[in-house]
């Protein structure tokens, strides 16, 4: 008895499309990995029951595009409202957007429909490569969109007990191989059949909450304080607002206490030259006498040769470095936002968008070295989106005893307001930790300034949209996870190799 064994519906079409709006609400404000695990079977089991490729494709594609359309609809916030295009356009462009992404998981679906066995457990192995490989190409094709990858839903699961293993993506698969148990357990095979997805989809849950998760040993602590500016984006570049706000930025920047303080992306949101004379070494020389370290998102360079979004790194040590200060530029870069894809320098033209148009940096940088009571900790700075990426991330785990022993993500989300993409981010942040097995200080305009441990808990925060400090004690880690090793080394590859031999022996199956 197959996955689906179940007619098709007239219905099909919009309630695969509810289940798809629903599985993004199990990612913010508060992840649920049940609801996800739900959304996932129904489109398993309704994918099953199609009656060919071209309808399983369509509700494949149905379901990412409600989704993402439902996950990422505050773009439409800053291509409009902050970036200018009229309302139709911007409204296009996104729902644009979500269906050329969910066109991998039409993909997957229509050739997990075509592959199936009839044979439960290895059509749920089949139904978890195709999931994976549709979730790899969203997250790496054309610089890669994996906002809403699947594991982030399972941060507070059992199942997060697989991140620092396998990672987001791999955990992602192991959601949807569970997902299509249930489609089983739940459909209308024979009731021994039904018996034992379930009971296998309850093993591979409790299995995976048994396994160890401890792979790091602390290092120091470093006091910190992570500053919030919540400047409205249409005030950030602005000259009549500008001056208040860089006056309440540096002025914290130096009256902070702590051993480390940070300010988020574009705190600076001027070139080095073009702050009034003197402003820009005073502030270096503030953090020149060894007791304190700063981290401060600007841009760099210049409108000749080019700029960057970066990081500089204020410290005695730092101040012997080429320029007199650390500097971090930012290397995966957004579409739109801080480079022009080919061919659409038109749309870009359309928008009000500064510095819109960056240079990359190297993608395993260096880190930040910040001295301590007790030790010299290596914070690795990261940049708004970066933090996404978890294979860039583990690529500074080459070498172990160079590694960060803290991360810190510098942020401005302003440009999507008052909305869900705060609370996405966080949760994307959270599952970096457990990855990584590192803690992550999170320094950002508008929210969500917080300070997240080793096992992805959030210790401390700052409410969302309102200006303050935000002063912690962070416990510093080192050692690699079983995820940072591999992944450092061969990137995705492994799990796309796992994919594709997964697919490949279905695919040699008889007629």
């Amino acid at each position: 008895m197959s996955v689906a064994s179940a007619a098709p519906g007239r219905f099909d079409a919009p309630v695969v499309a509810l289940a798809g709006a629903l599985h993004a609400l199990a990612f913010a404000p508060q992840p649920s990995g049940g609801l996800q695990l739900a959304c996932i079977a129904l489109l398993a089991w309704r994918v099953g029951a199609a009656p060919s490729a071209a309808r399983a494709a369509w509700l494949g594609g149905l379901f990412g595009t409600a989704w993402l359309g439902a996950g990422v609809w505050w773009l439409f916030i800053s291509l409009h409202r902050y970036g200018g295009l009229p309302a139709w356009l911007s409204a296009l462009a996104v729902a644009l957007l979500c269906a050329f992404l969910s066109i991998y998981l039409a993909g997957a679906t229509a050739a997990w429909w075509r592959l199936r066995r009839g044979r439960p457990f290895v059509d749920a192995l089949g139904f978890a490569a195709l999931w994976l490989l549709a979730e790899l190409a969203r997250g790496l094709v054309f610089t890669g969109f994996p906002w809403l990858a699947s594991g982030y839903a399972q941060v507070d699961s059992r199942l997060a007990a697989l991140a620092p293993w396998i990672g987001v993506y791999g955990l992602g698969a192991v959601v949807a191989y569970v997902a299509a148990l249930l489609a089983v357990a739940f459909g209308r095979a024979a009731w021994r059949v039904r018996a034992t997805a379930g009971a296998a989809a309850l093993a591979v849950v409790g299995v995976a909450g048994l396994l160890p998760r401890d792979f790091t040993t602390p290092t120091g602590t470093l006091r910190v304080a992570l500053l919030q500016g919540n400047v409205p984006q249409n005030e950030k570049f602005s000259p009549q607002h500008q001056p208040e706000a860089l006056d309440w930025t540096l002025r914290t920047l130096v009256a902070a206490p702590a051993e480390l303080v940070v300010a988020p992306e574009t705190a600076i949101p001027l070139l080095p030259a073009q702050l009034p004379q003197g402003l820009w070494d005073a502030l270096r020389g503030s953090f020149a006498d060894g007791r304190r370290a700063a981290l401060v998102g600007l841009p760099l360079g210049d409108f000749e040769s080019g700029y960057t979004n970066s990081v500089a790194g204020l410290s005695a040590d730092a101040a012997t470095k080429p320029g007199g200060f650390y500097r971090y530029d930012k290397q995966h870069l957004v579409p739109f936002g801080e480079f022009i894809p080919f061919g659409f320098r038109w749309f870009v033209d359309m928008m009000n968008m500064p510095l819109g148009d960056f240079d990359r940096g190297p993608l395993a940088a260096p880190s930040f070295e910040v001295r301590g009571e007790q030790s010299v900790e290596r914070v690795g700075p990261n940049v708004c989106y970066e933090d996404l990426f978890g294979e860039e991330l583990a690529a500074r785990f080459r070498d172990p005893s160079r590694a960060p022993t803290m991360l810190a993500n510098l942020s401005n989300i302003a440009w999507f307001g008052d909305t869900v993409a705060i609370a996405q981010h966080l949760q994307i942040s959270r599952m970096r930790t457990l990855e990584l097995q590192r803690p992550m200080l999170r320094a950002t305009n508008t929210g969500a300034t917080a300070v997240i441990d080793h096992r992805g808990v959030v210790t401390h925060a700052l409410p969302p949209h309102t200006r303050g400090v935000l002063d912690a004690t962070v416990q510093g880690r080192e050692g690699p996870t079983p995820y940072a090793r591999w992944a450092a080394v061969f990137g995705l590859w492994p799990l796309v190799a796992a994919a594709l031999v997964i697919v490949a022996a279905l695919g040699l199956r008889r007629p």
